[in-house]
């Protein structure tokens, strides 16, 4: 065996095999190496490119050039105006409070508060928020690399205690609408909200990329949507349905007072109306019972006539001479009375 191998035998050949098979795998794991940063950009993503971690260029959708590992290293990253979106669980019930809000009574009071938020009226409300964001600054975004998403989860949640504490329960989601229905700065404030985190986050933001500390993103809307806690439901439930029983008997109340109103003032109607009635009747039996006196008084004041007293007087004296029984004369002078004898009573004239 030993001058097979001495006259090139089969492991001399089984040797060389290995060897250029090692040789080819060597150079095309070189190869690879080379060409591992050589890669194509898709249109809705951007590579930054870091040369020993610091900055070196940020390339758009195309193919990139770099240097392999360790010389440079390439991290692809959403497009600048592709949206983000990230639900903030850290807002809502954790799972061991809703199984201890249908079982026994909860033994932690941070258990029984996990998930609500205080109101500026001292209500609570449960906020389920998703916020959709850019990448702003490519580099900070890949600097902050996994702690991103905690943080924005921390702004998010700060936000909404700040939003929540300045607004009454009505301003955050419809509680009571029996109290609000008609109030249009309480529906213009709940639809504000939104907006209010938005530029709550930003300024957070903004303020963490003053110190050195930014996300490299931008929020560019805020999706919320409010509720209550399950056993407060109820509560307002039956305050809404005793509310709505209350305007009905309100309303039923209202009607009867406007029937009976209106039955009062049909029967002041025709009461005014016969009055008046009534008046203008005897007002005109009474002008036409004094038409002869009030023409009389007339002519006397306008001075036309002076001898009408006379002729009148002599136009019934006749009259009254004529129904009486006997007459008797005295003297004028005389304080005496003149008695006419009436066919019922007596009648006494004074001359």
């Amino acid at each position: 065996m030993i001058g097979d191998i001495g006259r090139g035998g089969p492991w001399l050949q089984a040797g060389r095999v290995a060897f250029l098979v090692l040789y080819g795998v060597t150079l095309l794991t070189a190869g690879a190496w080379l060409l591992s940063n050589v890669r194509q950009i898709g249109p809705d993503s951007q590579a930054v490119v870091l040369r020993f971690e610091a900055l070196q260029r940020i390339e758009h959708a195309g193919l990139l050039l770099a240097w392999p590992q360790p010389f440079e290293r390439v991290v692809v990253l959403p497009a600048a105006d592709r949206v983000i979106e990230r639900r903030v669980t850290a807002l809502l019930r954790s799972s061991q409070a809703q199984q201890a809000d249908y079982g026994d009574a909860l033994t932690s009071d941070t258990l029984a508060g996990s998930g609500y938020l205080l109101t500026g009226d001292a209500g609570v409300v449960q906020l389920d928020v998703r916020v959709f964001y850019k990448i702003s600054d490519p580099y900070d975004y890949v600097l902050q690399g996994v702690h991103i998403a905690p943080a924005l989860d921390r702004l998010v949640e700060r936000a909404a205690v700040v939003v929540c504490a300045s607004r009454d329960l009505d301003t955050i989601l419809v509680a009571r609408p029996e109290l609000v229905s008609n109030d249009s700065d309480v529906v213009a404030r709940r639809e504000r909200m939104r907006g209010d985190l938005q530029q709550s986050i930003n300024r957070s933001l903004i303020a963490l990329k003053a110190a050195g500390s930014g996300l490299g993103i931008e929020i560019e809307r805020v999706d919320v949507q409010s509720s209550l806690p399950d056993k407060a439901v109820s509560a307002f439930n039956a305050v809404l349905t005793s509310s709505q029983l209350a305007e009905q008997v309100i309303a039923g109340a209202q009607n009867d007072a406007a029937r009976v109103t209106q039955s009062a003032n049909q029967s002041a109607d025709r009461t005014l109306q016969i009055a008046q009635a009534s008046a203008s009747e005897r007002l005109a039996k009474a002008r036409a019972d004094t038409a002869a006196i009030t023409s009389l008084a007339t002519t006397l004041d306008s001075g036309t006539d002076p001898d009408i007293l006379w002729r009148l007087y002599r136009d019934r004296i006749a009259t009254i001479f004529a129904k009486a029984g006997s007459v008797t004369g005295i003297d004028p002078h005389e304080d005496a009375h003149l008695i006419l004898q009436g066919v019922d009573n007596a009648t006494t004239v004074k001359k």
